[in-house]
């Protein structure tokens, strides 16, 4: 064995860090841009996307996993939920409603199989029994 071989080996991991930090980033990246989606489409969970952006830019980016919790519109959102303490009665009232009116367009106008119809309404019933279940964040 010659004294370079620890030292390849060592570049090796690196390089492949290097890999996974880029892997975990642009897939932050990504599910951070549908969990924004998420927003405006009711189909589109945004919760579940934005944890796994944060836990992905926690593996990735000290600065990009500190600039979605820090973040002004939904910083304090991911902190509540991934602490247990749940969202606020105004949060929980705006997602269900704008939930059900994209939901109700959707199943109405925009959409004539009885199928994706007969989805999207058992996809707007389990959210907002999740929503329901929450706890419900004291605001002070």
């Amino acid at each position: 064995m010659s004294t370079n071989e620890p030292f390849k080996t060592n570049s090796l991991k690196k390089g492949e860090n290097k890999f996974k930090r880029g892997f975990y980033f642009v897939f932050g990246t990504v599910f951070l841009i549908l969990g924004g989606v998420g927003v405006f489409l009711p189909i589109v969970p945004t919760t579940p996307f934005l944890l796994l952006s944060a836990a992905c830019y926690y593996k990735s980016s000290k600065r990009m996993h500190s600039w979605m919790l820090n973040n002004r519109w939904f910083g304090n959102y991911l902190k509540n939920y991934t602490e247990g303490k749940g969202i606020s009665w105004k949060a929980k009232l705006f997602t269900i409603s704008l939930l059900w009116i994209l939901i109700i367009y959707s199943v109405f106008s925009a959409v004539n199989n009885l199928l994706v119809q007969l989805v999207l309404l058992a996809i707007a019933i389990g959210v907002t029994i999740h929503l329901i279940k929450l706890p419900t964040l004291k605001e002070i």
